[in-house]
């Protein structure tokens, strides 16, 4: 969302860190939390679309990522920590209750609030989450390459140790993002010590949490073949054990929603007025 025409710059203590963001527009609060190793832009791709239709939009981003500062200690990334920063950004704008719009990493920031902060939270967007209720222990190395990558060869670095999607669709726009949204970090070796500790931290503990959840929801899945990292099925399991849940999927062979910054937030915007 940097791009985004009037947008007021934020800067925002949670703790000992500064967490930098901006809003835009007017309306019913929209807090927008990107994915481990983006930035607050890549949630709706730089749409204005939200702004532009009666919403307020607040994205930020996370402790380490773009241009907010590190975390205190290198193993403070966890999502309680993360869930602290979301509910300083809202103090300090003075928001009592929000919606939540939230990207892989963000989706399941959404959550932990949710279940600790549930008065607080007004309806969820969850676009292509990916934690299934267990850490697994067999993909903790593909992160820590991805770590090593990012901080001994830079963006090249992480890019090697990256697995593209096999569907080769999707592969070039894909590794483009990639290299783009990597470019954005302020402290690459923040977003290093983030890779090897958030695939290590619980959002929630099982999935049978996500049935105590009482805000509406709308689940933005993605095919497993552009996007194999955000399997469809856990985004199927979310809806299925949200209590009041909807799931939204690309058709076949089409570009995943996610990646759609303006159609992901006209359907944000449809979802949200019958949410609250």
């Amino acid at each position: 969302m940097a791009d985004t025409e009037n947008a007021q710059q934020l800067e925002l203590n949670s703790g000992s860190i500064t967490l930098r963001g901006e809003q835009a527009g007017s309306g019913d609060p929209l807090l927008l939390l990107h994915g481990l190793t983006a930035t607050r832009r890549y949630v709706v791709m730089g749409s204005r679309y939200l702004p532009s239709n009666g919403r307020r939009i607040v994205p930020y981003d996370a402790r380490g990522h773009g241009e907010s500062d590190p975390a205190p200690g290198r193993g403070a990334y966890e999502y309680a920590d993360l869930a602290a920063d979301l509910e300083a950004v809202l103090d300090g704008l003075g928001i009592e209750r929000a919606a939540l719009a939230g990207a892989s990493m963000g989706a399941h920031t959404a959550l932990a609030f949710a279940l600790s902060r549930p008065e607080r939270v007004s309806a969820l967007v969850l676009i292509t989450p990916a934690f299934d209720g267990r850490v697994r222990e067999e993909e903790l190395g593909s992160w820590d390459a991805l770590a090593d990558g990012l901080e001994h060869g830079g963006v090249e670095g992480f890019v090697e140790a990256w697995t593209p999607p096999a569907d080769e669709r999707w592969r070039e726009t894909a590794t483009l993002v990639v290299r783009q949204r990597l470019a954005r970090h302020r402290h690459p070796g923040a977003v290093a010590d983030a890779l090897r500790v958030v695939p290590r931290s619980l959002p929630f503990h099982s999935m049978d949490d996500l049935e105590r959840i009482e805000a509406p929801a709308l689940v933005v899945g993605s095919r497993d073949d552009a996007d194999p990292g955000h399997p469809l099925a856990v985004a199927e399991e979310y809806a299925r054990r949200l209590p009041r849940a909807r799931l939204l999927v690309e058709d076949e062979g089409k570009s995943p929603l996610a990646w759609q910054g303006a159609q992901l937030s006209r359907a944000i915007d449809d979802f949200l007025p019958a949410a609250e």
